[in-house]
């Protein structure tokens, strides 16, 4: 226990975040050179599209593992929303796009509604991407038009992934400080927390 400091994740739990969070980069990029004549230049740092595409299929695995143990460790609190208060956060977007008092922002445990949102689109549409991934890389005796779905949900998935790894990226430094240690040390300031997720503290402090 470190003074004035709260234990937030455990060295497993940062190393899934980061296998899952590298591995989705590198397939977001690897898969826009693959689509986009543009970005050929990532293929040729890798030395050809043969490779480009060895990489990007080797590295879904990784994050299809990643994902497995993310699901099983953080569903129970990350996956599941507690009504009425994880509405009446959404209500008001958490304040981050309207000033809201704090008298009368609702208390959120260990992961907020935007957090659990975030979630649910990597865990769910991540295991979609898996499967058809699957069938892109080995298309051999598939019907034509189930390939050809299995290609329209895989840019889907992108189209919904992408940007919000952004958004977690900017909400996880700028835009709420003090959030980063909790997945490079593992510990947040008990000020943090207790601004940000009061009813996680609560609960832990108990």
């Amino acid at each position: 226990m470190k003074k004035g400091m709260i234990k937030a994740t455990s060295g497993f739990e940062r190393l899934v975040h980061w296998c899952l969070a590298l591995s989705c980069l590198t397939l977001c990029f690897t898969g826009m050179a693959m689509m986009y004549h543009s970005m050929d230049f990532i293929g040729d740092m890798m030395g050809g599209m043969g490779n480009l595409k060895t990489v990007h299929n080797y590295t879904g695995v990784v994050f299809g593992v990643a994902l497995i143990f993310a699901i099983g460790m953080w569903w129970k609190e990350a996956g599941l929303f507690s009504f009425p208060a994880d509405w009446q956060w959404i209500s008001c977007a958490g304040g981050y796009l309207w000033h809201v008092d704090k008298d009368k922002m609702p208390q959120v445990g260990k992961y907020n509604p935007g957090q659990k949102i975030f979630f649910l689109v990597v865990a769910l549409y991540g295991i979609i991407m898996c499967i058809s991934g699957y069938f892109m890389w080995f298309p051999e005796g598939y019907a034509k038009g189930l390939l050809q779905n299995m290609y329209l949900l895989h840019a889907l998935g992108f189209v919904l992934i992408f940007p919000f790894f952004f958004i977690h990226l900017y909400l996880a430094t700028i835009g709420v400080p003090g959030s980063a240690p909790a997945m490079f040390s593992g510990w947040v300031t008990r000020a943090w927390a207790k601004t940000n997720h009061p009813k996680w503290l609560k609960e832990i402090e108990k």
